[in-house]
């Protein structure tokens, strides 16, 4: 198989659909006076782009479009900083290649 067949990883992803479960996100960033290492880390390693800083400095998430990867839930699993679930049944990523 020659390099040329082979798909960027965006037209991959682009494939792929999520579900919405409007108004009950599967992850929830906790209340936090100001962001720890992990929390300012999930803005620049989540695959997704899911967390970003709002106006007030704190991090925030999105969880429209969660790979549900786990790497915040692995970052995070020590402070506590994060509550994860996996999304209800029929919600979140539904992946067209595996």
């Amino acid at each position: 198989m020659s390099e040329s067949s082979f798909e960027p990883i965006e037209e991959k992803l682009y494939w792929n659909r999520y579900l919405v479960d409007a108004g009950r996100p599967h992850i929830r960033v906790r209340r936090h006076l100001s962001p720890s290492a992990s929390l300012r880390a999930l803005t620049k390693i989540c695959p997704a782009n899911c967390y970003s800083f709002d106006d007030a400095g704190q991090v925030k998430v999105v969880t429209d479009g969660c790979l549900e990867c786990g790497t915040c839930r692995v970052l995070c699993e020590a402070t506590g900083e994060i509550d994860w679930n996996y999304p209800r049944g029929g919600f979140g990523i539904l992946f067209k290649f595996g």
